[in-house]
Order: C-alpha cells, then sequence, then structure tokens
C-alpha cells in the first residue's frame, strides 16, 4: 500500500494547482501556502528540501519570465514577469520531486519522456483555465515547451539528487561529530 505521505504529496500538489490555475493572484493562493507549509511540517524538513524548493521556483521563474519576454505566453496585468501564482506552482513542483514524482527520476528517459508528455499538456490545461494568451497557436506552443520540458525535468530531477545528496552527508558528519 503507498505511503500515505505520498498520495498527500500528489493530493496537495493537484489541489495547488488548480487554486493557482483558477484562483490567480487571488486568496486562492492561500492554498498552496497551506501545502508547502504542510509538506515542510509533515512529509519533508525544510532542512532536508527547502534548497530543492527554492531552486525549482527560482529556475522555473526565471524560465517562465524568459518565456513571457520571448512572447511564448501572455498574462493579463503581467508583462515583464511570472505571475505569483505560476512562481509557486514551481516551488509546490519542486515538493513532488523526491516524493510522487521521485519514480521519474530513473532511468533517466521516464524524466525526459514525462517531462515531454506532462510539462505541455499542464501549460495548455493551465492556460485554458487561466486565460493565458499563447500568441504562437496551442501547436506550436506545445511543441517549444516539449522541448523545454524534456531538458528542464531530468535537470530538476539532477537538483533533487544533488541537493538529497548534500543533506545526507551533512547528516552523516553530525552524527560523526556527535559520536
Amino acid at each position: 500500500m503507498p505511503d500515505r505521505r505520498l498520495i498527500a504529496n500528489a493530493l496537495m500538489f493537484q489541489l495547488s494547482w488548480v487554486a493557482c490555475v483558477l484562483g490567480g493572484n487571488s486568496y486562492w493562493l492561500v492554498i498552496p501556502v497551506i501545502a508547502l507549509l504542510l509538506h515542510f511540517f509533515w512529509i519533508s524538513s525544510w532542512a532536508a528540501e527547502g534548497k530543492l524548493v527554492v531552486s525549482v521556483m527560482l529556475a522555473g521563474a526565471a524560465l517562465d519570465s524568459f518565456l513571457l519576454q520571448m512572447g511564448v505566453f501572455t498574462f493579463v496585468g503581467q508583462d515583464s514577469l511570472a505571475p505569483l501564482w505560476l512562481v509557486l506552482l514551481w516551488a509546490l513542483l519542486g515538493t513532488t520531486l523526491n516524493h510522487c514524482l521521485a519514480w521519474s527520476a530513473k532511468p533517466i528517459w521516464r524524466a525526459l519522456l514525462l517531462g515531454a508528455i506532462g510539462g505541455p499538456l499542464s501549460y495548455l490545461a493551465g492556460a485554458e483555465l487561466a486565460g493565458v494568451g499563447l500568441p504562437l497557436g496551442e501547436s506550436n506552443s506545445a511543441l517549444l515547451l516539449a522541448a523545454i520540458w524534456a531538458v528542464m525535468f531530468p535537470l530538476l530531477h539532477g537538483f533533487a539528487h544533488l541537493y538529497r545528496e548534500q543533506y545526507r552527508t551533512q547528516l552523516l558528519a553530525r552524527r560523526r561529530q556527535d559520536a
């Protein structure tokens, strides 16, 4: 039977995705913030995954802001940076890499395939629900996003692996000091 925390991780991500996409920059952002807090208090810890979540959030915000500047997306009222709701989605994606999406890390083709398919589908569904413009059209946007996510998702899993190993090394060093 799957670990309840894995199921909770997946459900919190999905609920937060819906709240962000449908709620935009509104009071609905309380849901993803609560999901992040629950993640760090119940599923993992800030010490174990804080660096990963912040790194994924910053990398994603930079990527989506770049795509916005390049005319791949248009957001109502946003002309230079990705909106807060989208940035929070990146942070929440960071919470899934060591948990409900850990299965997709190895072999690397899983991450590549999931990124190439899941990334564009998530963007296209979100664009439809959130009223995000796709000036290149759906097909061209999907192809571009598939190429980006085929690289991005394995890279994010690389961050997760690196930070897991750093955390494990720190724990071992502390245990040796305490012994």
